[in-house]
This record gives structure tokens, sequence and C-alpha cells, in this order.
């Protein structure tokens, strides 16, 4: 039987149309069932608290739960494997951060490849760190303290939680942009650096702000810069150390991450309920509390980010000639 023209055309829009009303369907609907986020660490640490204020702020949004499943080990590792195994529909998500970009070169025998295997979702928010010294090191500002550790080569410790953390590759970067000569020690966590940074065994060190900003207002540790572009909120008499060393940045950053292949759709939903959970004033508040502002992004943002934060600290890593512990 020969369709009329105008019947054929009608039918032919309707056919293409319908992946198209499949995918809003499905982005309608999702989720239909609980939701997993992965988290590579144990309870209670920043990784863990931020993916949890976002996983109630998400369950309240839409009405089902997301929760969280702790899979610590290897530095994030265990976890990332994990949920690179994952089915692709939704329903298993990744907590994601700076601890991806420096694991792709940190370790060397992964058995997953971030990049290809995680999609990146959206970030959740940017922590920065604070160079602080005991206040036995005669340097009250940041060109003070580069003067006085190149007058003292090898003679300036800086510690950090373990080989490749954040708080160590703060340290290489500085070394690396101001050609100064510093020993790294790497202990099994960052509160024995900061003991020993306030026993004057260390005499300088890059840690988290919500870790040592008590230490700071009560004198007891000298903040010469914070690591971060622009001065922060929390500490905003003190300078960036990028004043006094030219495109120094340091910092690290949350966000959510899924399985490659998981529907395009489902990931602009939920890029957009996590962007609008950023206007919650209790979120910015518990963020606020660690050091932490908001970082929302739009759709693809985010790949575009790690690909040149794995290639940044890929050259600290070389610099440092750091391995994992």
């Amino acid at each position: 039987m020969k369709l009329p023209r105008r019947h054929f055309l009608y039918l032919a829009a309707a056919a293409a149309a319908v992946p198209a009303v499949s995918r809003m369907a499905r982005a309608l609907d999702y989720p239909t069932r609980p939701v997993r986020i992965i988290v590579g660490f144990p309870p209670g640490g920043v990784q863990d608290i931020f993916a949890r204020l976002m996983s109630q702020c998400l369950s309240d949004r839409f009405g089902q739960p997301f929760v969280i499943e702790n899979r610590p080990g290897a530095g994030g590792n265990v976890g990332t494997e994990f949920a690179a195994r994952a089915r692709p529909d939704g329903n298993t998500l990744l907590a994601i951060g700076s601890f991806n970009t420096i694991n792709a070169t940190l370790y060397q025998n992964l058995n997953y490849n971030f990049v290809a295997d995680i999609a990146p979702v959206v970030s959740f928010a940017r922590q920065f760190l604070v160079m602080e010294v005991n206040p036995s090191v005669p340097a009250k500002t940041v060109p003070e303290f580069i003067a006085y550790a190149k007058s003292n080569p090898g003679r300036i410790n800086f510690g950090s939680a373990g080989n490749g953390t954040p708080a160590h590759l703060a340290g290489e970067l500085f070394k690396m942009m101001t050609g100064v000569d510093m020993v790294h020690v790497p202990y099994r966590g960052a509160a024995l650096a900061l003991n020993d940074l306030l026993g004057g065994q260390l005499q300088v060190q890059f840690d988290n702000v919500s870790s040592s900003i008590g230490l700071i207002k009560g004198g007891k540790l000298r903040p010469l810069a914070v690591t971060s572009a622009v001065r922060a909120e929390l500490l905003p008499d003190v300078p960036t150390v990028g004043e006094f060393v030219p495109g120094y940045e340091a910092s690290t950053w949350q966000g959510m991450g899924a399985p490659t292949n998981t529907p395009a759709d489902v990931i602009d939903t939920l890029n957009s309920a996590i962007n609008a959970c950023h206007a919650d004033p209790t979120t910015r508040a518990r963020f606020a509390e660690f050091g932490a502002v908001p970082l929302p992004n739009p759709p693809g943002a985010l790949g575009k980010f790690i690909a040149k934060d794995i290639q940044k600290w890929a050259r600290v890593i070389k610099f440092a000639g750091a391995k994992a512990d």
C-alpha cells in the first residue's frame, strides 16, 4: 500500500522523535531505585563528608535514597576501579577528586584508566591549603621564606600525610617554581606531620586550612600564604603564594563521576541537580567549615579541567620523583 506523502512524512518524523522522547522519559524518571555513591576512602574524611552532603541533597531532590558505600584502599584506587566496572545505568556513582588526577601518574599499574573509564558529572567544591611555618622560623613572608630556604639548602623539612598527597605535591610545586631545596618527610597521616611541625622537627607544611585554622588563630603556627588563586575568606589577610610566585596554585577538589557510557541525559540531570545543591545554605556553610568553596560547572567543563589537572600534577610528580607508598 502506498502511503500519501503527508502521512509518510508524519510517520517518519514521529519515528525520529522516539529516541528523543525515550531519553526525556528516562531523565524525568531517574532515579527509579536507590543510587549508591562509591567513596574510595573511610568514613569521616573530607571526601566522605562532602559526598554525604551531596547525597543528602540529592536524596531530598529526587525522593530516592543516594547511599554512600565506602570502599577504601590504595589512595582511592580500590573504589575507583570498582565504580569503573559497575553497570553504566546511573545507579552507581563515584566520588572523585584531585586524588584521581594525581593517581593517574603516581601509580604505574592501575587496573583502570580514569579518563577512559569514568565519565565526569560535576564538581562539588575546591579546597585551598595554607603554607604555614613553625614560629621559630625567621620568615614572616613568602619572599623571606624563599631567601631563608636558599641560604639553608637541604636543611628545611616539610611534612605531609604521605608521598603523592596534595600537601606533598603542593610543596614540590613550590620547590619546582622557586628553586629552593627542601626535604620532604612523609608521615602516615596529616595529624602526625602537624604534631612535628608544632614540635619544630618540621619547619614548614602545606596543610588543609580546616586542620590548622585553630592553631593559626591561637598563634601556634604562622601562615605565610594560601595556595589558592585568590585570597580565602577564612584567612582574608593572608596573601596567596601566587602573589609572590606568579602562576603558583595548588588546591584539592571534589566531585562526582559515573561509569563511562552512563546515559548522557542521566549525567545532565545529575549535573543540574548538584549545581542546584550548591545554592543550599546548609551545604555552603558545611563547605566553608572546611575552607572549601562550591565549584559548579556545566556539563563537559569538568572533563576539560581533569585533563589539565592530570598534566599539571604529572609534571610535578616527575620533577619530585614521587612514588606511591
